[in-house]
């Protein structure tokens, strides 16, 4: 038993003791976001701002990049999604579920390639390609962000960008030393997967006739 302790926890002997607590509290705040997420509650905003809070500063301490701006990104687009969630479309009616748009492909499309750019540059003016781990970084930075910019528009396609984009980052954030955030991953895709179904059957129900 100890030495699978070990490989999965070992990492943290040289980490602070402050570290690791602010990580356990932002994994569990995460699981909160995303599980209200699934199941289409507003609460999802104020629990992911408080978890992507402390992971940007985490992050930054770590100098894991990518992941931060993540995190950053995550933070100001909780406070849009909070407002597009809340706003009512009429008297009596909040913004629905719905499926993307051609349009919104196309903008999801330049999202994904903007950030890929983006990514690239900060990378390369703080000289961080140093490890392979930074061009997967680029690459799920680029997923989250189209993720997280569906999520706050309710488009019910963000799941499949998280499924994707959380089964990368679960043996990436394990590579890392980063056990806690990678379990955090690991849970993230099954609740995806259930927040999948669980909103097209919002959908559905939205779509059948009155």
């Amino acid at each position: 038993m100890q030495p699978i302790f070990d490989f999965f926890f070992d990492q943290y002997s040289g980490y602070p003791t402050l570290f690791i607590i602010l990580e356990i509290i932002a994994v569990i705040f995460g699981f909160l976001s995303v599980w209200y997420s699934k199941q289409n509650n507003i609460l999802v905003y104020p629990t992911g701002i408080v978890s992507t809070l402390i992971f940007v500063y985490l992050l930054w301490q770590w100098q894991l990049l990518g992941d931060m701006m993540i995190n950053a990104y995550y933070f100001s687009m909780s406070i849009y999604g909070w407002y597009v969630w809340t706003r009512k479309v009429d008297a009596t009616h909040f913004t629905p579920i719905t499926n993307t748009t051609k349009k919104e492909n196309w903008q999801s499309l330049f999202i994904f390639i903007a950030t890929l750019i983006f990514v690239f540059v900060v990378y390369e003016w703080f000289d961080k390609w140093d490890n392979w781990t930074a061009y997967v970084d680029t690459l799920t930075t680029a997923i989250f962000f189209v993720g997280m910019w569906q999520m706050a528009n309710r488009k019910i396609e963000n799941w499949i960008f998280w499924i994707i984009g959380d089964i990368i980052s679960v043996p990436l954030y394990f590579y890392k030393g980063l056990t806690f955030t990678a379990i955090q991953y690991f849970v993230f895709t099954i609740i995806a997967i259930y927040g999948y179904k669980a909103w097209q059957k919002h959908l559905r129900n939205d779509l059948r006739p009155s």
